[in-house]
């Protein structure tokens, strides 16, 4: 068996993020077992410090679910530019917020959003000095090889008092799967190196060279995993390549291990925010 052991290998990111199928697996998990109800999204957008007219860029916006989580506390004078690598995950994006917009969820209309495939790795961007308020990079940093060059370009694109804000997870985020693997094939250990090239512990070193302030929230929560469907799908959502002769094996063993736990199986989580400001 392989393991997805770099995920800033290009390859492997368009292959993991060809549609939004994956990503939404690994956000269903999260959504059905977490033990903090307030969410990571709402959670997110509270650090938001952002002019209520503004032009925000979101790198590696995946499905639009931080938009899709917040829509009614969206400012009426915010121009947000949606971007991501693949197509597939823009249109799912586009079609989401669409959809919230014919709903009636939310004030305004669709024109606030706007969509562009980019490949936030092929600097430097393609945004004038200064074009924005507030950048934002959720879950993303990690993906990306050339991070020093992309963190230049972000400060060169921001606005002088200017954010960005960076999620990611700490070096012991869902520390009990490396060891679940384990147990099932040995080759499955290395999982959890995958997001190490930018963490909660070492993101903020990175960071400093380019934003004068730098600060981090942790967001409390952990998993309490009571059924075992969400847990293989996102075990299977392709950060391990179990071939599928032994996906019935695989099931049975997530299933009899939640059954083992009594029916709540914990797995703890560390993700946080880094929020950096261009003072000058």
């Amino acid at each position: 068996m392989k393991t997805l052991s770099s995920l800033n290998d290009p390859e492997k990111i368009a292959s993991q993020y060809k549609t939004a199928s994956n990503l939404t697996a690994r956000i269903h998990l999260h959504q059905r077992c977490s033990v903090n109800q307030y969410g990571w999204f709402r959670w997110v957008f509270d650090h938001f410090d952002i002019p209520p007219q503004a032009r925000i860029l979101e790198l590696g916006c995946g499905a639009g679910t931080l938009w899709q989580e917040n829509r009614p506390r969206i400012p009426d004078g915010w121009d947000i530019l949606l971007t991501d690598f693949s197509a597939g995950m823009l249109d799912k994006a586009r079609q989401s917020l669409a959809r919230q917009t014919l709903a009636g969820q939310g004030p305004g209309g669709s024109a606030r959003f706007r969509f562009e495939q980019i490949d936030a790795q092929a600097v430097p961007l393609p945004f004038e000095d200064g074009t924005f308020a507030a950048v934002i990079a959720n879950h993303m940093l990690y993906h990306v090889s050339g991070r020093p060059a992309l963190l230049a370009e972000i400060r060169r694109i921001l606005k002088p008092a200017g954010h960005l804000y960076a999620t990611t997870v700490g070096e012991n985020h869902l520390g009990e799967i490396p060891g679940l693997m384990s147990q099932f094939d040995p080759q499955l250990a290395p999982w959890g190196t995958a997001t190490k090239s930018f963490t909660l512990e070492n993101g903020g070193a990175q960071l400093s060279p380019w934003f004068e302030e730098v600060s981090q929230d942790r967001y409390e929560d952990a998993l309490v995993v009571t059924d075992a469907g969400p847990l293989i799908d996102f075990l299977l959502s392709g950060f391990i390549d179990v071939p599928e002769e032994r996906h019935p094996d695989f099931k049975a063993y997530i299933n009899q291990l939640v059954a083992a736990s009594g029916g709540a199986f914990h797995i703890s989580k560390d993700s946080g925010i880094f929020v950096g400001v261009r003072e000058r």
